[in-house]
Order: C-alpha cells, then sequence, then structure tokens
C-alpha cells in the first residue's frame, strides 16, 4: 500500500482475551512526522537550533530565548490522502482521503530584564503530532488463504472445546468469538471420531475433495490523531547560550473501522460457502505526559548549534472493540445466513461490553542541529537567509506496555514487548531546510526524511520470494513568507 502517509506495521495475532495491544500500537504513537508552522513544515521541520519559532516548543524549546517580543500564531492546515494497493496481481485504487488538519497554535510571551539572563519567555502552543486521517483499499483473487484461518488456529490453540466454554470471556481474539456464533469456523469428523476444527473455505475443500477459489476485499479506515498542549519557558545569556524546557500533555483520540470481504469465486452453487464479511471497530483514547529541555549555543554570530533531549511520552490509555461478522453458507444451516455482533457475546450473557486500560511509555528522542545564517546581525529584519539541519535519533524499540489494573497478569505484556523488542529497532531521522529574504518576502525549501524501525529489511510470506521492505518517510516542501509590520503570513506545500 503506498499513500501519502505510509503506515506499515507488522500484524501479531494475539489470542488474549485481556486485551488487544499488538507491537504496530507502538509504532503507531511514536513513529510520527509531526507538524508545525507553516514555516516550520516549509524548511522540512529543521528547528532545532533556528529558534524564534512557536514550533520549538515542540521541538527544542531553547528556541524560545531568541524572541524580544510576544506573538499569537494560527496554522491551519489541510491534508490530501490518496493512494494504490497491490494485492496478489491485483492493483487497487484507494479512495481518497481529505481531511482538516491543525498545525502549531499558541501564543508567546517575552519580556527583558537587566540580569544576565536577560531575555525571558513563556509560550503555550497547541500542535497536531500525529495524524490518523486515513483511507486503505486493496482487493484481488486468493486461491491459497481466507482470514477464517486466523479464527480456526487461534481456537485451536485456545485448548477449549467446542460447545464447552463460556464465550464472553474466552481467551479468544474478538474476530474468532464471532466466527463462532456464524459457523465459519465449525469442525469436521476425522477418521477415528474425534472433531477437528476447520474454517468455512476450508472446510468446504475438504468436505468436497475440491480447491476453493475466493474473491477477497479488505479496507481499513482511520481517523483521529495526537494533538499535544505544550507549556514552555527559555531564557538566553547575552544572546550566545540559550537555555528552554516544556511540559507537553499529548491527547489521544484513535479509531479504525476495518472490513474484510471474501466470497467464492468458483461459482459453484453446492460447496455450502457463498461469502463472509466481517467488520472490526476499534476505538483507543487517552492522555499522556512528556517533558523537553533544550540548548543552543552561538559561538559567532552566523552559526546556532542545537542540543535537545525528549523523555518518552508517558500514556494511559483505554480501548474497546466491537463488531459485526455475517456468514451465507448457501442453505447448509437452515436459512444459510447467520450473523452475530459484540450483543451476541455479551448483552446475550448480561456482560457490558468491556473497554480495557492500559499504559504505553513511548521512545526518547534525542537532536542534534546546527544552522548558519546569512548576513547574521542581530536585526533580523536584516538578515538574508539561513539554513538549518536536524539529526534525530529515536529508541523504538524501548516502548513499553504496562497493565494498568494491577490484578492483571504482567505475562501478556511482557510477550508483546520482547516481540517490540526483537522486531524493532531505533531510528534516525533527517531533517534540512532553509530559507531566503526578499524583503518581505520569503522563499522557502525542505527535505525530511524518517528511517524505519523495523530490524529485518525485508520479510517473506507463504512460501514466496523475500521481498524488501520499505517503511522509510521521506517529505519534500516548499513555502512563501509574508512578514511586514509585525504581521506575517506563511502558505506551505508538503508532498
Amino acid at each position: 500500500m503506498k499513500r501519502t502517509a505510509l503506515a506499515l506495521g507488522i500484524i501479531i495475532i494475539c489470542s488474549q482475551q485481556v486485551s488487544a495491544q499488538i507491537p504496530e500500537d507502538a509504532i503507531r504513537m511514536s513513529w510520527q512526522t509531526p507538524s508545525g508552522t507553516a514555516r516550520s513544515q516549509a524548511i522540512g521541520g529543521a528547528m532545532g537550533s533556528l529558534g524564534g519559532e512557536i514550533t520549538t516548543l515542540f521541538v527544542n524549546p531553547a528556541g524560545l530565548g531568541f524572541y524580544k517580543r510576544g506573538e499569537f500564531v494560527f496554522t491551519p492546515g489541510f491534508q490530501f490522502t490518496n493512494g494504490t494497493g497491490s494485492f496478489r496481481g491485483t492493483e487497487t485504487k484507494a479512495q481518497s482521503k481529505n481531511s482538516f488538519n491543525f498545525g502549531t497554535t499558541g501564543a508567546v510571551f517575552s519580556w527583558q530584564d537587566n540580569s544576565k539572563w536577560r531575555n525571558k519567555t513563556f509560550a503555550i502552543g497547541l500542535n497536531r503530532t500525529a495524524n490518523f486521517n486515513n483511507f486503505q483499499h486493496y482487493s484481488g483473487q486468493n486461491d491459497y488463504s481466507s482470514f477464517s484461518e486466523q479464527a480456526v488456529e487461534d481456537f485451536a490453540n485456545s485448548g477449549l472445546e467446542i460447545d464447552q466454554f463460556s464465550i464472553y470471556d474466552a481467551p479468544l481474539q474478538y474476530m474468532t468469538k464471532l466466527a463462532y456464533y456464524t459457523y465459519l469456523i465449525d469442525t469436521i469428523q476425522n477418521a477415528d471420531g474425534s472433531a477437528q476444527i476447520v474454517g468455512a473455505p476450508q472446510y468446504n475443500a475438504i468436505k468436497n475433495n475440491t480447491d476453493f477459489l475466493l474473491n477477497q476485499d479488505k479496507t481499513i479506515t482511520t481517523k483521529g490523531g495526537i494533538t499535544e498542549l505544550a507549556l514552555g519557558f527559555a531564557s538566553n545569556m547575552d544572546d550566545m547560550i540559550y537555555i528552554g524546557g516544556s511540559l507537553g500533555i499529548p491527547i489521544v483520540n484513535y479509531s479504525r473501522t476495518s472490513v474484510i470481504r471474501e466470497e467464492d469465486a468458483t461459482g459453484d452453487p453446492n460447496n455450502s460457502f457463498r461469502s463472509a464479511v466481517y467488520q472490526e471497530d476499534y476505538d483507543a483514547s487517552g492522555l499522556g505526559v512528556n517533558a523537553k529541555l533544550g540548548l543552543i549555543f552561538k559561538p559567532v554570530q552566523q552559526v546556532r548549534v542545537g542540543l535537545a533531549i525528549h523523555s518518552p511520552s508517558w500514556y494511559a490509555l483505554r480501548e474497546k472493540t466491537t463488531g459485526s461478522m455475517v456468514v451465507d453458507h448457501e442453505g447448509r444451516l437452515g436459512a444459510g445466513v447467520r450473523t452475530a455482533n459484540q450483543d451476541d457475546i455479551y448483552t446475550n450473557e448480561n456482560v457490558a461490553i468491556p473497554d480495557y486500560q492500559f499504559d504505553l511509555v513511548a521512545p526518547w528522542k534525542f537532536l542534534v542541529s546546527g544552522t548558519y545564517t546569512f548576513n547574521a546581525v542581530e536585526d533580523v529584519t536584516q538578515q538574508k537567509g539561513f539554513i538549518s539541519a536536524d539529526i534525530e535519533y529515536v529508541t523504538h524499540r524501548s516502548s513499553k506496555f504496562r497493565s494498568a489494573d494491577p490484578s492483571q497478569s504482567r505475562d501478556y505484556y511482557d510477550a508483546v514487548n520482547a516481540v517490540i523488542k526483537d522486531t524493532y529497532k531505533g531510528a534516525i531521522n533527517y531533517r534540512v531546510g532553509g530559507e531566503m529574504k526578499f524583503n518581505t518576502v520569503m522563499a522557502r525549501l525542505g527535505f525530511a526524511y524518517y528511517g524505519s524501525p523495523y530490524k529485518e529489511k525485508s520479510f517473506q510470506y507463504g512460501g514466496s520470494t523475500a521481498e524488501e521492505l520499505k517503511p522509510g518517510r521521506m517529505n519534500v516542501s516548499g513555502g512563501l513568507g509574508y512578514r511586514n509590520r509585525g504581521i506575517f503570513v506563511d502558505l506551505t506545500y508538503v508532498h
């Protein structure tokens, strides 16, 4: 799947009832290409040593120390998303998904005194640090596998006897429970009289001793994002050393609806399987807290060097999964069409639909930056431009899940955390950009590359030839700005 915002994850099959966290969730919360003001995005986000811009509140808060007076900033944005999918040799064009978005918005208050640390600045701002709005779609024919196999394996590994357990608290995936209700998974009789659990297409293939061919289709629609509220303070000593810090409160809102469809492509009306549709609705929300510390050193007027450390974000999250399944058995089971949803699993058992609470510790980030200013004079209105670059290291494999309920076993979370360490690695991100000033008008260009968080460089599935894994993200940007008499307007495009 190729699209404007690439979100590639490794899907781990979980057979634990008490939680649904998977390693991909950790990457979603940490592998971000943060937004900013239009000016910041135009130069690729290379703000680590630039200063004098409210976006530094979220990158290197020491940059707030460059302010000599206050300002208010508002940054609206609009995202255009489209792409193509490829599945078993079939190319599919995804539906365009456009959404409104916010960049850094907030206020800066600056004052001076006669002390050695003469400039002091306080800032408050909001920033959309992650945008989850997206749409994915792929489809094609498959004679190799069915999504029911996932439910078969999950049920078989549970050790449960069919018809001899309580479905709502069984240690099974949500999809497996719906497959149980709709007979998507069923049993056949072995030669010794024992029961063998099989999925619907496999069941029909075994029963009729024929191969099966499925038309398969999947759509995934995601919404929401992470919006961070930050408070920051900075000061500078003799316009040479700048020190700052900020406290961030990220607010998480994420929803995902995935729909898997498969239907019999053989046209055989007597093989007891026509189609199956599974829809899953997942919602997660919560709050977090983090801290950022920064330093900028200006040894000469033209050169600035920046250092920043971002602590992990400590999140307290809550999630809920619901959904439905419809299976058409072509008359094999009475009416032939079986349906099930969360009411069958929980409400019929007089049990509330559960929501799960858990904690997530996101990675550390370390930033080194440098800026060279042309015609570097203290009066910024006389400066002719600059070029700036950031190098950022993110410790993706340090992400950890924890239970928010002390009574829960740690085994599940320990297992997921072990997979995170085995699957991910630290990643290096690069950002570079520049600006040229023409009196009151400015022209800007930028580039950013966000490195792969995955250890492996290729993957292999189903005995196929290994394919190269290319999850890196690259942004190219450009923009124009206008500044005059204390008013500024910036316009940027990021691809």
